[in-house]
């Protein structure tokens, strides 16, 4: 079986030594040594200022928007993962979509200020795929008209932009360490900040407010994550140069054996000054019925590519119909992530690309 994704395990003796470690401490949760250890090792491999490692990406965009204070209207894509849409709703917002770019997926920024409101407090945009939004252009429009900026980069790991951390841009920007994820913790987020004063609220804010064991800063909950989640990601940092340059590898097979079978397919396109991290390989067929007839037959040898990210979040069911959004309704339909990870072998790679040649042919 072949699914889209597969965690990446580290040599389990290594995992063993943290968790002797761990025994012999005692110390399982509340911001322990390995907690540190990783926050700290992040913080410079990303090239960032403040970090927090919390319990999961989706509580890390809740977090995001609670320190930021922010209320009314957040705009934000209709092309992501479902939580970046509900972590708005959760926090008592009102989600307004802005249609996306049909070359990178992400928010198209050049729709964002029609969109804007008296009652708009902030621009929530994703790195789709890990392919950077047009975040010079969302700057402008944020100094503008006086709005904060959060980033759903949980594609994003490693991602650079103008050699610098793609995480350095925005107010916040949010990462998931979910086990589908390049790098992962099993279960797992993260927070960036450039600001000292976010720094500040987010720290006392996913620990329950505390200020020592007796005091309280101000309202928190729990977002802290656990010492056997973090030893995971140091187990795994050590190979992540090689789990990135080889996902690179495999993605740049697909892309040349496509192009022999000049497939009718495209793919998303990198803006200029891109590091990026080969998070998925998602190709984009002409119609939806070419898509369904390709996952069917791969599915029948037991290869399970996913519709990442279908349907547009504008047509979740607990949303008010607003807005037409004609190109992410368009694009969920008929994008679909191909199998990407550690592991993969290039003769798996070859029969996907036959096949998917295959079914086009008609």
């Amino acid at each position: 079986m072949i699914n889209v994704t597969k965690a990446f395990l580290p040599p389990f003796e290594d995992y063993v030594k943290y968790l002797e470690g761990i025994w012999s401490r005692c110390h399982l949760t509340n911001h322990g040594p390995l907690v540190n250890e990783l926050e700290e090792g992040l913080k410079s491999y990303l090239g960032v200022n403040h970090f927090f490692f919390i319990n999961n990406g989706t509580f890390a965009l809740q977090l995001a928007i609670k320190a930021l204070e922010l209320e009314g209207e957040i705009i934000t894509t209709p092309f992501s993962y479902v939580a970046t849409t509900s972590s708005i709703v959760w926090e008592n917002a009102q989600p307004v979509f802005v249609d996306i770019n049909p070359q990178s997926l992400t928010i198209d920024a050049d729709r964002i200020e029609a969109a804007i409101t008296k009652r708009t407090s902030a621009i929530l945009a994703t790195h789709v795929y890990g392919i950077p939004c047009e975040v010079e252009k969302i700057q402008a429009i944020a100094e503008k008209y006086n709005l904060k900026v959060i980033y759903d980069a949980a594609h994003a790991f490693a991602v650079k932009y103008k050699g610098q951390s793609i995480l350095n841009y925005g107010d916040v920007s949010t990462l998931s360490f979910h086990a589908t994820k390049l790098f992962h913790t099993v279960e797992g987020g993260g927070v960036v900040t450039n600001s000292a004063e976010l720094m500040h609220r987010l720290s006392y804010m996913r620990n329950f407010g505390h200020k020592g064991q007796e005091e309280f800063w101000g309202l928190g909950v729990n977002g802290k994550n656990s010492e056997f989640h973090a030893a995971m990601g140091l187990c795994i940092f050590p190979h992540i140069g090689d789990i990135l340059a080889q996902r690179k590898e495999l993605s740049e097979t697909y892309d040349s054996i496509f192009r022999t079978l000049d497939a009718r397919i495209t793919r998303p396109a990198l803006p200029p000054d891109t590091e990026y991290n080969y998070a998925y390989y998602p190709v984009i067929f002409e119609n939806e019925k070419q898509l369904l007839t390709v996952r069917d037959v791969l599915n029948a040898t037991y290869i399970y590519p996913r519709r990442y990210f279908y349907p547009s979040l504008d047509t979740l069911p607990y949303l008010k119909k607003e807005t037409v959004l004609p190109v992410s309704n368009s694009i969920a339909a008929r994008v679909l992530c191909l199998p990407l990870y550690h592991g993969l072998t290039k003769d798996v790679i070859r029969r996907i690309c036959n096949i998917i040649g295959e079914v086009l042919k008609y």
